[in-house]
């Protein structure tokens, strides 16, 4: 079972890798108005980046109600707990 802070480590070098920014550092409250190159293009390349890295599967629902990286992680947290 991953940690919180584990997925979070996880999910920087997912970003760094999208972005091609080693400089990225994702935390709870970043959104894509923080990455310059975060558009709704690299939007469907990183979530389908980290749903391959996490084995997990974003529904619309969670995709359209996603506010910032905390909520990503908390839908990442709920699916590999079970």
């Amino acid at each position: 079972m991953m940690t919180r802070e584990q997925i979070f480590e996880t999910l920087n070098e997912v970003f760094r890798d999208v972005f091609d920014d080693v400089g990225i550092q994702v935390d709870e409250s970043t959104t894509s108005k923080d990455i310059e190159e975060w558009d709704s293009l690299e939007h469907i390349n990183l979530l389908a980046a980290v749903e391959q890295e996490f084995g997990v599967k974003f529904n619309m629902g969670q995709v359209v109600s996603m506010k910032n990286v905390g909520e990503m992680a908390d839908i990442i947290m709920s699916q590999i707990a079970h």
